[in-house]
């Protein structure tokens, strides 16, 4: 066809399709994402149904496939790349939504369908083991014919083991295509199946979209606590992490003041605590308590603090060595005069 027939072909399209061609592309330009959807086997009243189901979040619309495949060209931008999934029935389907949220409304509305003789098995189907509720009869031999397990007991027919009988992506004969009406089993699920979306340039497979939100949502939480916890051990401030770390350095320098005695405002209550802490300890090991002052007559050893995040911001090993050292030296002078220590202590 010469070019000059082509552009005639082009200028004397009925009106009616350009018209349907054009809220096609009224259709198309609505919506932020814009996609593909099988419509095949689906009946009319359960697609109307699902319609309904949709109605605020999105939006299906059936047309000639030639006309949307002339629709999405026309607008462009893109949308021309879903030309390559229109075959068979399918519709477009627009939402405002993202495509992820899309994909799992589209799957939530899906819902289980009996199979018919001919059509190809979705998944493995089983016969599941259990009281048929089937009175005796030709029905066994059925069950039987299509690899079922089953036989007449207690006046029922019943199958006696979960029965495997057609892999996934086998064809349904008419056999089992009958057993499985007469026993309700519904194999297979009827929906818009997606087959593509295009959103914000990007066009986006049904295996991209098909994500666990709640594994998704804890892999975030995950990495952003994770996050946090290295701005705040690398004291790389941040909005949200500005306070820990201040929060942190206090609790630090505290600990170090609270090591070394140093009688800052702020921690000469805990130094005051340490010390009647250490006090009531000593007065706890005498066993003379005529010795002692009234008041720490019988008293107990306080119980052990517990560990706080405090004592994360303690001095380098080094340090502690050497003030275990000093320490070792202060008991040395305590065995030396402890008698003389006491008395001036309790008076």
């Amino acid at each position: 066809m010469s070019q000059s027939e082509s552009v005639r072909k082009t200028e004397t399209i009925p009106q009616w399709k350009q018209d349907e061609v054009d809220e096609l592309v009224d259709f198309i330009s609505g919506y932020e994402s814009v996609g593909i959807v099988g419509v095949t086997g689906i009946p009319s009243r359960q697609l109307q149904s699902m319609r309904r189901e949709l109605h605020g979040s999105a939006a299906v619309r059936m047309s000639r496939n030639t006309l949307v495949t002339r629709a999405l060209e026309e607008v462009n931008d893109g949308y021309e790349q879903l030309t390559e999934f229109i075959a068979g029935q399918v519709a477009l389907v627009g939402t405002n939504d993202n495509p992820f949220g899309l994909f799992k409304q589209l799957e939530a509305s899906k819902t289980p369908a009996p199979i018919n003789a001919g059509e190809v098995a979705p998944n493995d189907i089983v016969i599941p083991e259990g009281d048929t509720g089937v009175d005796p009869g030709p029905f066994v031999g059925e069950l039987q014919q299509v690899g079922a397990d089953a036989r007449i007991q207690d006046g029922s027919i019943k199958v006696m083991s979960d029965s495997h009988v057609l892999d996934e992506g086998g064809v349904v004969s008419e056999n089992l295509a009958g057993v499985l009406s007469e026993l309700g089993i519904e194999p297979k699920e009827v929906g818009l199946d997606l087959k593509s979306v295009f959103s914000e340039g990007v066009l986006f497979s049904p295996d991209e979209l098909a994500i666990d939100i709640d594994e998704y949502r804890a892999d975030i939480q995950s990495a952003a606590a994770a996050a946090r916890n290295v701005s705040i051990n690398a004291v790389y401030p941040t909005t949200r992490t500005a306070g820990d770390i201040v929060a942190k350095a206090s609790n630090e320098a505290k600990a170090v003041a609270l090591f070394a005695s140093i009688e800052s405002p702020d921690v000469v209550p805990d130094l005051i605590g340490k010390a009647d802490a250490q006090l009531r300890a000593l007065a706890a090991l005498i066993d003379d308590e005529e010795a002692l002052p009234e008041e720490l007559q019988g008293v107990e050893a306080p119980a052990a603090p517990a560990a706080d995040a405090s004592e994360e911001a303690q001095p380098d090993e080094d340090d502690d060595d050497a003030s275990a050292e000093e320490a070792d030296d202060e008991d040395e002078d305590d065995d030396d005069d402890g008698a003389d220590g006491l008395g001036a202590m309790f008076g």
